[in-house]
């Protein structure tokens, strides 16, 4: 199992101010939009932004790694004893999401 982090995600209600600041303050180029969704390009790791109604800060960003078959990483993870939800299918990628030993949330995605 080849796992390489590929992006954060940030949570926001404040899609607009969000997306100024890290497109237009901090530089990063736009590298794909989806509702609710706004991935950038920030080298090695994507940094995305995903619209959630709650409050700014409180839900902790989400580390997600890449791998081409998720649901074989999904078992290798839980045979080493993480407890992993079920693997999602969105349109064009696999996902499933998981919590480290401190209850930080990650995913395992196979999205580009």
């Amino acid at each position: 199992m080849d796992l390489q982090i590929r992006r954060i995600i940030l949570f926001t209600s404040n899609m607009e101010a969000m997306t100024a600041f890290y497109r237009d303050v901090i530089g990063l180029t736009v590298a794909g939009r989806e509702a609710g969704w706004i991935d950038f390009d920030a080298g090695a790791c994507h940094l995305a932004l995903h619209e959630d109604g709650g409050k700014p800060g409180k839900r902790p960003p989400k580390t997600v790694f890449f791998a081409k078959d998720v649901a074989a990483a999904r078992a290798t993870l839980v045979r080493r004893g993480v407890k992993m939800g079920p693997v999602v299918s969105a349109t064009s990628f696999d996902m499933c999401n998981g919590k480290d030993p401190d209850g930080n949330p990650f995913q395992v995605s196979s999205r580009p």
